[in-house]
């Protein structure tokens, strides 16, 4: 079971915190493609739109005789034929959003999570209690925390925090979210990601109860594996050099 540091806003460490192999271990990159191209297709509006013949200005008038002129025959002036005419088969407004399994959007966080730990990107503060509402002040935890770049917050949904919305909304590149509102997107987007303890005690209680059966079983197995793998490995190197 892997462990990671636990820090105070002054960038001290104040203790350890373990994390669940099933969740901070296998990372699934097709997966995280398909949730971050499923929150993309959700955020797109889908506002563009052309004009059929029945929205184009214009009389409805035939404009000459069907026969006789020598000329291509023409109905409306509103003809997608004609300049400032009708545009034919154009896009229309419409929803990018479809349906994407729960499971798979699980998944998708447990391998984002698993990514930020083996990056070293992932930070744990045991509590983001502010004395007063002040940008420069959280600046300098960021500071002693060594953030130098973009930085995506999770706090606990069930504590509200004032002071930290209002230190944080003025900090460029840096994004607050709840602990059940983070998303797979959020975890890629920003290089480094700090969790309060709270935060991340509650969602890797989620994340663990939301893994099958089958898939811990799986990996206990192969965790189970691999001592005698090595134990088989190592009688045949022995073997080896006794025949040698």
């Amino acid at each position: 079971m892997a462990t990671i540091d636990i820090h105070n806003l002054s960038g001290e460490k104040v203790g350890t915190l373990d994390l669940a192999d099933d969740i901070f271990g296998a990372i699934n990159e097709d997966l995280l493609w398909e949730a971050v191209e499923h929150y993309r297709a959700s955020q797109r509006a889908g506002t563009h739109a052309t004009k059929a013949r029945w929205q184009v200005s214009g009389s409805g008038k035939k404009l000459w005789k069907q026969k006789g002129t020598g000329r291509a025959r023409i109905g409306s002036i509103r003809s997608p034929l004609w300049r400032h005419g009708a545009t034919v088969h154009g896009p229309t407004p419409r929803s990018y959003d479809y349906a994407f399994p729960r499971k798979k959007l699980l998944g998708a966080l447990r391998s984002a999570l698993a990514a930020k730990l083996a990056d070293g990107k992932l930070i744990v503060v045991n509590t983001f209690d502010l004395k007063e509402p002040k940008t420069k002040e959280f600046r300098k935890a960021l500071d002693a925390l060594k953030v130098d770049s973009t930085v995506l917050i999770v706090k606990s949904a069930t504590h509200e925090n004032r002071n930290l919305e209002l230190s944080t909304r003025n900090i460029a590149g840096l994004e607050l979210v709840r602990q059940n509102e983070v998303h797979p997107y959020h975890l890629l987007r920003y290089d480094r990601v700090i969790f309060s303890q709270p935060a991340i005690e509650k969602l890797q209680l989620s994340l663990r109860n939301s893994v099958s059966k089958k898939q811990r079983k799986s990996g206990e197995d192969e965790g189970a594996k691999k001592p005698s793998q090595e134990r088989r490995r190592r009688v045949r190197h022995e073997k080896a050099a006794e025949v040698a």
